[in-house]
């Protein structure tokens, strides 16, 4: 027997995504940071430097969006752009040591409170978050 997806159980795993994220920022006693900074230290993090174009694109935002918070992430010290070796005309955006220590803290702060609440949990709905984590990760993806 198939069963299908509806757009009802969709938003519900949305929405309940997107409270769990906020309770976490909200909750964890590190720097404040908004969501898609935090994308793109994260994305900068995991992949390397990139072009704005590119952040864009994985961050899920215009480029205009990805220049601003490049721009704000750069004045805080937390990236710093190059120029391009590949292109003298285009710039890339890098991690600064300060940018990683940064996310390295954000996640380590989130991860231990997430924890703290996982242990409440019984073991088998451990079990099942654990393999649940995998199939996120893939909806995650912009493509």
């Amino acid at each position: 027997m198939t069963t299908s997806v509806t757009n009802q159980d969709a938003l519900q795993l949305v929405v309940a995504v997107h409270r769990l994220t906020r309770s976490l920022r909200q909750s964890a006693s590190v720097r404040r940071l908004q969501p898609t900074q935090l994308l793109v230290l994260a994305e900068l993090s995991s992949l390397g430097p990139m072009r704005i174009g590119e952040i864009a694109v994985r961050a899920l935002c215009s480029q205009p969006t990805a220049t601003t918070v490049v721009t704000g992430l750069e004045s805080t010290g937390l990236v710093r752009r190059e120029s391009d070796p590949a292109d003298g005309r285009a710039t890339i955006v890098e991690l600064t040591a300060l940018g990683r220590d940064t996310i390295a803290s954000l996640a380590h702060g989130e991860a231990e409170l997430l924890s703290e609440r996982l242990s409440r949990l019984s073991e088998d709905e451990r079990d099942a978050l654990r393999s649940v984590t995998p199939l996120l990760r893939r909806l995650a993806e912009p493509r």
